[in-house]
């Protein structure tokens, strides 16, 4: 009973505009996988089960996390999304891990893009995305496969590496390829 009490009294505005500031945290980093028009769609976050640690910023979401906005389709095992305090020099970040986690989002062409890999990582400050363990990024019929591909945003670089034995596998399409330069 006493916890039933409790749970009805009202915040006190300090844990209340720490709710408002993580669900703005949540919203603002699915959106750095957006595009253009996926940017302005809500934000829906499915799981089975969801832990919030006020303290220290974190959101973790466990066991069949969907994640959509717009043409994006996130899934995971687990997504934990961090922000740090604003003084402390560091950005945020979100992090998803699968078996594997996979995405697929529709560019503003038309055109999707699907990838996949064991561990996606996201620093919305660098605009830097790392996915490792078997990852994966796919367009149409073209696609690279490795150990690790990061991808920085900014600069519009991609970058894949192959672990011990494995090399880089791309495979590109020719026509699909001379697609994109026609519509330029």
């Amino acid at each position: 009973m006493k916890l039933v009490k409790q749970m009805m009294k009202p915040m006190n505005p300090k844990m209340n505009n720490r709710i408002m500031l993580l669900t703005a945290l949540i919203m603002t980093s699915v959106s750095a996988f957006a595009l253009k028009d996926d940017t302005n769609q809500p934000i829906s976050i499915t799981s089975d089960n969801q832990s919030l640690d006020m303290e220290n910023s974190v959101v973790t979401f466990t066991d069949n996390v969907v994640i959509t906005q717009g043409s994006i389709l996130i899934k995971a095992n687990k997504v934990t999304i961090t922000r740090p305090p604003e003084n402390s020099g560091k950005k945020e970040t979100v992090e998803a891990f699968g078996s594997p986690v996979s995405f697929h989002q529709l560019l503003d062409d038309g055109k999707p893009v699907d990838g996949k890999a064991n561990k996606v990582h996201y620093d919305l400050g660098a605009e830097f995305l790392t996915l490792t363990g078997n990852a994966e990024l796919k367009q149409l019929d073209s696609q690279i496969n490795g150990e690790r591909i990061t991808y920085d945003v900014k600069k519009q670089q991609l970058k894949a590496n192959g672990s011990n034995g494995t090399r880089v596998k791309t495979i590109l399409i020719p026509t699909q390829l001379n697609d994109n330069k026609t519509k330029k």
